[in-house]
């Protein structure tokens, strides 16, 4: 059995944590036993796979915009589908079942089992994942889902009709899908056996793989990636999961939830304030996750959030929490922090100075023993100011070793990088007509072949 865990997301829901770059997985909010720090969820889950024996046979399909906060946060312990541009469900698990296919050599009559990257559940969740296998091979069913027993009448989540049975099996026949339903609706629905859709469902690989050729797409890897733009951008759900023949459910009653907004997030956070901050007693149900190096104090006020970052401050009342992803809809301002592989910036200003050039001022983080890449860039000269650490720098082929106080000026298409011995942050000053992300042109990442090829 190999699991495809799928990490997407846009970054809206949790404003202003999450962005198009730190997707609501990536939150490090979370507590974890044994763990001194905050964790998010996508390290939640990764542990859980470690402990009930899955991380070995685990992927995770994802963009090329969350490939290096994923190995940042889970240390490059993963194997990584990445697609060439967002499409949808579909495309994605396509690409990655051709991967295991072509690349990962995984026999046709392999149990595929797609997951969500953030699922927040019990290990027990886990056992039902690896049933799913058994489940397949006794049903001769084309699809299996796992579906949750709900605990009250939601109107946000897709549900599951299963066919009434007296079996005593560990599966049933699944009827029909209905999304969203009201109220009322999902109420009746419960009373005769509904389940809440998780997103969890297993097939052969050999059912996707013969169902792509029906479709006349491609099954081998490097032609899917070259085709990939070409394909539609539509959900497994509606092209693959709608269209079977043969769909059996089985029932997990033990605890889920989905963290995706920031109600639903606070009632499993382990303490009421994250960040510096003050929240008075008779501000009941509230919590606060501050990421600015400011106060913030809450005093009255119940049943809120107050989140705050470099991208911007939300103060809300939890329930109307939701309705952040309608206000921010067609605004896609820049990333003002982003984790990397070796760690982690914030933008801490943007302006223009007086002869029409941009300014631009980063504080980066680079982890001891990580480097930046060999690097230049065409439209910015950068000086870099080291704050703490210590460090090995590169520039213009020329080596040396950089320390706390030391001024490093890096003009035009300069090629350069650093290593951090211990950990190290600079101040970044840009400067220059251009001053995006984009701008880099790396030669190499990995630091012996940078030293081979500068020195």
């Amino acid at each position: 059995m190999k699991l495809i865990l799928l990490s997407g997301g846009s970054g809206k829901r949790l404003w202003p944590l999450s962005n198009d770059a730190r997707s609501k997985q990536f939150l490090r909010i979370l507590d974890m036993e044994g763990q001194d720090e905050k964790v998010s969820m996508v390290q939640r889950v990764w542990d859980q796979l470690k402990k009930n024996g899955l991380s070995d046979d685990s992927y995770i399909a994802t963009s090329q915009r969350q490939v290096e906060i994923l190995n940042n946060q889970l240390e490059n312990e993963i194997r990584l589908v990445i697609e060439p541009e967002r499409r949808d469900t579909f495309p994605a698990i396509s690409l990655a079942a051709a991967y295991l296919y072509n690349i990962s050599g995984v026999s046709l009559d392999e149990t595929i089992v797609i997951l969500p990257v953030d699922p927040y559940v019990d290990d027990y969740f886990f056992e039902c994942v690896k049933n799913l296998d058994q489940v397949l091979n006794d049903s001769g069913a084309d699809i299996a889902l796992i579906g949750v027993k709900p605990t009250y009448p939601s109107e946000k989540y897709g549900y599951i009709i299963p066919e009434q049975s007296d079996s005593n099996q560990s599966y049933t026949s699944v009827s029909t899908f209905v999304e969203k339903p009201h109220h009322s609706e999902a109420e009746s629905m419960i009373k005769q056996g509904a389940l809440w859709n998780c997103g969890v469902f297993a097939f052969k690989l050999n059912y996707l793989i013969n169902l792509l050729i029906e479709l006349e797409l491609p099954i081998q890897y490097e032609t899917m990636l070259s085709q990939y733009g070409q394909m539609s951008a539509t959900s497994f759900d509606y092209k693959v999961v709608e269209n079977a023949k043969n769909i059996v459910v089985s029932p997990y009653d033990g605890y889920w939830k989905d963290l995706g907004t920031w109600n639903t997030l606070t009632d499993e956070m382990a303490n009421k304030i994250i960040g510096r901050g003050y929240i008075s007693d008779d501000s009941l149900n509230t919590h606060l996750i501050n990421e600015l190096n400011i106060p913030v104090t809450i005093l009255g006020l119940s049943n809120i959030v107050v989140a705050t970052s470099a991208d911007g401050i939300l103060v809300s009342d939890k329930e109307s929490s939701p309705r952040i992803k309608d206000v921010l809809k067609g605004d896609n301002p820049r990333p003002m922090y982003e984790e990397r592989r070796w760690g982690s910036y914030q933008v801490l200003d943007h302006t223009k100075n007086k002869n029409g050039e941009q300014v631009l001022t980063k504080r980066i983080c680079i982890k001891a023993d990580s480097n930046l890449s060999y690097q230049y860039h065409n439209y910015r000269e950068e000086m870099w100011s080291i704050v703490s650490g210590e460090g090995e720098l590169i520039l213009n082929d020329q080596f040396r070793k950089v320390k706390q106080g030391d001024l490093i000026k890096i003009p035009y298409r300069t090629l350069h990088s650093i290593r951090a011995i211990t950990d190290l942050e600079i101040i970044e000053v840009q400067l220059g007509s251009d001053l995006v992300e984009e701008d880099i042109v790396r030669v190499k990442m990995d630091w012996s072949e940078i030293m081979e090829l500068s020195l």
